[in-house]
């Protein structure tokens, strides 16, 4: 009996702890994703983590995803590569036959790109057209604005004509959305400066003087200006749509210059006077320096001198070119002044230069008091000449015996020369200038121009 009693109490707690119904483990789904770079425009990746509780098993259904369907707990990455709205639908069971199902929803939209054209209509002046085509795509609202501009502002998808006023740059903006991504993109115009007409004008310079015919070459400075329209008072030429004339004036007096410019939006006009005056004939150089023999050899101060160019050459200027072209040579033996004489370019024995190539014939009388020659000229009458009347009166000749020298005994000195063109001049001796080897003459010359 008493095993018997034993055995009860061990089925009884068998049954006790052993017999009991098992309770089945729920299965809650729960998933998340994440767009790669936050970009939903196709094609878009998207990564999925699965936050399922008490599931075992997984079936993923991806409406227009690639891959459409997995079993994995994570599937990785999915791409959509079409615009639309999707389910993805996550089913999670276990062992104990509990079951759970969520879907989520996800949207993909086109690419969003910005992008515009500007299109100028006709020219930048002011006032300046210019046309927005709008080239973007994956957007559904529009904003634009034009800095400065006629309007100021859009929303329009494709704005149309815009005008700008104001001379400067100017930037147009456009901002797109698809309502969950935003860009933009600028661009930049330039509308031209306001007309303004504007010249300068510069005499040739065998004219400097504004003597009668007077050639003068016109500098067109306008701003934003496409035409233009010259007229000249007292010219040869009286009007000229050239952008850069060069006219002859023949009229003594004060001449109206007037030029109108125009770009086809304005037209504007200015007005300069310029002076011209009866040709006298004559030349006027003053304060000419020519340096001694030594001054000439070293370079310091030449002693070869051209009236067309109006320049003092020296030993290191001297071209076959130039030599040509040199119509005085003052030969200076010293500082001390005691010889000094002017000689022809194509004579320049007794003298310590080197002879010019092709050089020119002038004739000079160095010293009338000793020439007894027919021409004279007086200081005086140097100074009061006016024109070259009584040059054109003188009869210049070579000095009897050959070329004089002179000193500086006589101060002032006039010396009478002819060119082998025949122009008439004289040269008038002002200063002897005691620097050494650097040692000059100071002259003023009037000679004819033809």
């Amino acid at each position: 009996m008493k095993r018997i009693k034993y055995i009860i109490i061990i089925i009884f707690t068998i049954c006790l702890f052993g017999c009991a119904k098992e309770e089945a483990v729920p299965v809650i789904v729960d998933f998340e994703f994440e767009v790669f770079n936050d970009d939903f425009s196709i094609p878009v990746q998207v990564v999925f983590f699965n936050r399922t509780e008490g599931g075992e098993e997984y079936e993923w259904t991806f409406e227009g995803g690639v891959p459409s369907r997995s079993v994995n707990r994570n599937p990785g990455v999915i791409q959509y590569d079409a615009k639309g709205t999707y389910n993805i639908e996550l089913t999670a069971t276990n062992q104990d036959g509990s079951v759970d199902t969520k879907v989520l929803e996800i949207q993909i939209d086109d690419p969003v790109l910005v992008d515009f054209e500007v299109t100028n209509l006709i020219d930048n002046f002011s006032p300046a057209r210019y046309s927005i085509q709008n080239n973007s795509s994956g957007a559904n609202s529009f904003s634009w604005v034009f800095e400065g501009g006629t309007p100021a502002t859009s929303s329009n998808q494709n704005p149309g004509e815009v005008v700008f006023t104001e001379p400067g740059d100017h930037e147009i903006t456009l901002e797109i959305s698809n309502g969950r991504e935003t860009y933009s993109q600028q661009k930049t115009i330039t509308v031209a400066p306001f007309l303004v007409p504007d010249f300068d004008f510069e005499v040739a310079f065998e004219d400097d003087d504004f003597q009668i015919p007077a050639r003068i070459q016109f500098q067109n400075n306008s701003i934003s200006a496409t035409s233009y329209q010259w007229e000249f008072q007292g010219a040869t030429v009286l009007t000229s749509d050239e952008e850069n004339p060069e006219i002859v004036f023949n009229q003594t007096g004060t001449k109206t210059i007037r030029l109108t410019s125009s770009n086809g939006k304005e037209t504007k006009t200015i007005s300069k006077e310029v002076s011209f005056f009866t040709n006298t004939n004559l030349r006027e150089l003053n304060d000419i320096r020519l340096g001694i023999n030594t001054a000439h050899n070293t370079n310091t101060i030449g002693s070869f001198y051209s009236i067309n160019d109006r320049k003092v050459y020296s030993a290191q200027d001297i071209t076959p070119a130039i030599s040509e072209r040199i119509d005085l040579v003052f030969f200076g033996l010293s500082n001390t002044f005691i010889v000094n004489r002017f000689t022809s370019p194509d004579d320049l024995s007794g003298t310590t230069f080197t002879a010019l190539q092709n050089p020119k014939n002038t004739i000079f009388i160095n010293s009338q008091e000793l020439c007894g020659c027919a021409a004279s000229l007086t200081v005086s009458q140097f100074d009061a000449m006016q024109d070259d009347t009584i040059l054109n009166s003188l009869l210049i000749t070579e000095t009897p015996g050959g070329l004089q020298d002179f000193d500086d005994s006589v101060l002032p000195r006039i010396i009478l020369f002819q060119t082998q063109e025949g122009k008439k001049g004289a040269i008038k001796i002002k200063s002897y200038v005691d620097d050494g080897q650097n040692s000059y003459i100071n002259v003023d010359i009037k000679v004819q121009k033809e």
